[in-house]
């Protein structure tokens, strides 16, 4: 082989040079370092030819070829950045969101059936002089057991059923610690309405790990049994607006009121007759209430002696399950958007 003048290599790297800045996409630039520095590109040929030269001639060559290598290279990398940033400002503007288009039309949204219902009952008791109350959902177990007159074995304290964390706190398991807290701190009289979110470890039908509660509580020196039986009568007759709606009361029993009552109303799916919702039996239950055990009183430094108060809770779930007529709870909570549109 001849040998290799430096003007030839030379006036090479200028035509490739000029090959590259005819490339004007990524597509044309990857085939002209393709016919350049490919497997059998015009630079990558060249470097083998070198084999056939004298030794002082192929080292000589050797470097001017490879330093052409290295230009092309980073010519290409350039070239190739430069091209890019074209591709995307042309992508950009072609996308670009032209604002005199007539709008397409969007949907409108609507509230979620359980926070309707959860308005709807706390509206009602506001309405009937009550306060709302607040407290924190990860509680300590004074506020969330001890205080509400369960002692260390009882059942509603099993792993099974209570979301345990570190130090001795919980995810409140009801929202009967607001009611404790708002004794502290306020005293007698009291007439307040806690609603809010609860979790227990339970998951099926009519039951999921986190649901709401509303709790009702009335602290004073004349609560009785017949003011909290008329009051929750005249509240599930407005509920489900019915104002012949039978309400019975059976006895019952919660640690935190004695006497205990649970409260059923008659089935409004099948009006008593006995269908499935009620289990044949013509009737639903709704919510549990009850005086205030004296221990919980004597636990917020009020004498039992010269204070009572009746309390009742009830799950928003539950009634809103009843109101809408949908069989499985977990459907609230699917986020299924033909579902939830349904109550629009």
């Amino acid at each position: 082989m001849q040998a290799i003048s430096t003007e030839e290599l030379s006036s090479f790297k200028e035509q490739c040079l000029r090959e590259l800045e005819k490339a004007s996409n990524l597509e044309m630039l990857e085939a002209v370092r393709v016919g350049l520095l490919g497997r059998k590109g015009a630079v990558t040929q060249r470097l083998h030819a070198l084999g056939d030269l004298a030794p002082e001639q192929r080292r000589q060559a050797g470097a001017v070829l490879n330093a052409i290598k290295a230009e092309l290279q980073e010519a290409i990398a350039l070239r190739r950045a430069a091209l890019e940033a074209q591709a995307l400002q042309e992508k950009m503007r072609e996308a670009a969101l032209d604002v005199t288009l007539p709008g397409r039309g969007g949907g409108v949204g609507m509230l979620h059936p359980v926070r309707t219902t959860l308005w709807r009952i706390s509206d009602y008791f506001v309405s009937r002089g009550f306060v709302m109350a607040e407290g924190p959902e990860v509680e300590d177990d004074f506020h969330n057991f001890a205080a509400l007159n369960m002692p260390a074995d009882h059942p509603a304290r099993a792993m099974h059923d209570t979301f345990y964390l570190e130090n001795g706190f919980v995810l409140r398991t009801h929202t009967s610690p607001v009611q404790i807290r708002y004794l502290e701190s306020h005293g007698s009289p009291a007439r307040i309405i806690a609603a809010g979110r609860v979790f227990r470890r339970d998951s099926d039908l009519t039951h999921t790990p986190m649901f709401h509660q509303v709790e009702g509580l009335v602290v004073d020196q004349q609560a009785n049994m017949a003011d909290l039986f008329g009051e929750l009568e005249a509240f599930l007759r407005h509920f489900f607006e019915d104002v012949n709606l039978d309400v019975r009361f059976r006895p019952s029993y919660f640690p935190f009121t004695e006497p205990s009552a649970e409260v059923d109303v008659r089935c409004v799916a099948c009006g008593g007759k006995g269908c499935r919702i009620c289990k044949q039996s013509g009737w639903l239950e709704v919510l549990g209430c009850g005086m205030v055990h004296p221990n919980v009183l004597s636990h917020v430094g009020l004498c039992a002696d010269r204070h009572q108060g009746y309390a009742f809770g009830l799950g928003v779930e539950r009634l809103a399950m009843l109101v809408y007529a949908v069989s499985d709870l977990r459907a609230f909570y699917e986020n299924d958007l033909l579902f939830l549109a349904s109550f629009r």
